[in-house]
């Protein structure tokens, strides 16, 4: 697949541009020989030769990928999220809005981001990583310099709404794009990593936005609005600089030489992955996904901790202030839980990879979420509640991570794991619309309705989900391991066997 060379770019796509097709040709051409790999560059070396260019390889891929994406996902939930942070800094009062209008302003981000997430995956794959993701950060770089330029309710609504579509291809299509790179054992930490990005915000946006709303009447506006146009105009930048910073896929990534790209798609087709080919988008992979037993459940999984997630992140800073503590001091408190769950979502990105247990780290993790939401539902004392949002943040912010990492070790081929995840993340996403609404003015000080939602959700969908899956999971892999599978291969050549998937009876998969 050739695609225009993005102006302003050719010192860096022209110079590879022949490499890119001469990768392109040895992929298609290997297909009909009987390993069905890429020209090995390093033939002829030692195990412990191979090993030392492994490690290299992987440590170029580390410092190229995944600082700036994380930098990007970081980006993209501070706007997301600082709308909890701009209503201590009088953004209700400002705007005119009740409590419900408020909630109905957060709501209608995620239906629009849930709608739209399914689709994100192919324009990724068919537009290139480079060019789709500086675009949509861009336009919502834009949109949220407008929502500090409102000045009612039904402006809010409008700009959120298109927050939300703008901001919808990139956690899909980055976990997505990661997989594409590493392993199925390599994956787990670098998405941890990546993700981790989501409770640094919170950290960082607490404190930017204690540090922004001392601008208040400045330029005639409030610091609510300033919160917004400052963090708009910053997405524009970084957005601008992502044309030159966010590579393609392996087999044409301008960073890597020849024999690297070459290296790379070996590594997946030894991990029995397909996923750095070029591949036509057909109709078959759609269904493929909606078919899967899998899709379904890993929805399910994912809804048990992206709800409590947004619940959590979105009014953290409210559910501070109702313990009793000032504005500015709630901001900085709710830092705290926040970097402690960056901690652990890459501590268990670490175990996972090691151990192949995923399913078992999110039941670990569910189960520290319920006792810190048990502690903010049945608590009578701010320090007891206050420790519940580090258990709380804790049992939540790993479960992200770890869920997309099982999902997509669990789904091959290219354009099928990107519907999959595209269903799994949007209708995660789309509970985002009950987390928006399950903390109620009337609620206030304690809020104990919408702690006990999210108790519901992690201990139904989260950790239910996910003993559910384990125990499936298992007793599949128990019978391609007896051979009870081997009958879907038979009478068909290898390219067949390949194309079968995840469906491939020596296909093991990750519980």
């Amino acid at each position: 697949m050739k695609f225009p060379t993005l102006p302003g770019k050719s010192h860096r796509d022209s110079s590879s541009s022949s490499d890119g097709k001469q990768v392109a040709e040895d992929i298609e051409k290997t297909h009909h020989e009987h390993d069905n790999l890429t020209p090995d560059p390093d033939e002829g070396l030692s195990d412990a030769e191979r090993a030392k260019i492994d490690r290299r390889l992987l440590w170029k891929l580390d410092l190229r990928l995944i600082p700036w994406l994380a930098l990007l996902y970081l980006i993209s939930f501070l706007d997301r999220t600082n709308i909890g942070n701009a209503r201590l800094d009088g953004l209700e009062k400002a705007l005119h809005i009740t409590g419900g209008q408020y909630n109905a302003t957060l709501s209608i981000f995620f239906v629009s981001y849930a709608l739209f997430e399914p689709l994100t995956n192919i324009l990724l794959k068919k537009l290139r990583p480079s060019v789709f993701i500086p675009c949509i950060m861009m336009l919502w770089g834009v949109t949220m310099v407008t929502m500090g330029l409102t000045h009612n309710f039904q402006g809010m609504m409008a700009a959120r709404w298109w927050l939300g579509f703008a901001e919808a291809g990139l956690f899909p299509g980055i976990n997505y794009y990661l997989s594409c790179w590493y392993k199925r054992s390599e994956f787990g930490v670098r998405a941890a990593i990546f993700f981790s990005a989501a409770a640094v915000s919170g950290s960082f946006g607490g404190l930017l936005a204690a540090a922004i709303g001392l601008m208040d009447g400045i330029g005639g506006k409030g610091g609510w609005a300033w919160i917004f146009i400052l963090e708009g105009l910053a997405t524009v930048l970084i957005g601008i600089a992502s044309f030159w910073m966010v590579f393609d896929f392996p087999d044409e990534a301008t960073f890597l030489s020849v024999d690297d790209r070459r290296r790379v798609i070996r590594r997946l087709k030894e991990d029995k992955q397909s996923s750095a080919e070029h591949e036509s988008f057909k109709m078959e992979y759609f269904w493929a996904s909606v078919k899967d037993w899998k899709t379904w459940l890993y929805a399910v999984i994912y809804m048990g901790c992206d709800g409590p997630l947004y619940a959590f992140s979105l009014f953290l800073p409210s559910i501070i202030q109702g313990l009793g503590y000032k504005s500015t001091r709630a901001q900085l408190l709710s830092v705290p839980p926040y970097a402690a769950a960056a901690v652990l979502t890459i501590s268990i990105g670490y175990i996972a990879d090691r151990t192949h247990q995923r399913g078992l780290c999110n039941m670990g993790c569910a189960l520290i979420g319920i006792t810190g939401f048990a502690m903010l539902e049945g608590g009578t004392t701010p320090a007891v509640q206050y420790a519940g949002t580090f258990l709380g943040a804790l049992g939540i912010y790993p479960c992200i991570a770890n869920t997309i990492v099982w999902a997509a070790n669990n789904t091959e081929g290219v354009y099928k794991r990107g519907v999959t995840l595209g269903f799994v993340i949007g209708w995660g996403n789309l509970n985002g619309v009950v987390a928006s609404n399950i903390y109620q003015t009337k609620n206030k000080p304690l809020y104990r309705p919408g702690h006990g939602t999210v108790l519901g959700y992690l201990s139904l969908f989260l950790l239910g989900g996910s003993a559910l899956q384990y125990f499936l999971l298992g007793r599949e892999n128990k019978k391609r391991l007896n051979g009870e599978r081997d009958g879907w291969a038979e009478g068909k050549s290898e390219k067949e066997v390949e194309r079968l998937g995840d469906w491939r009876p020596d296909f093991i998969y990750t519980r």
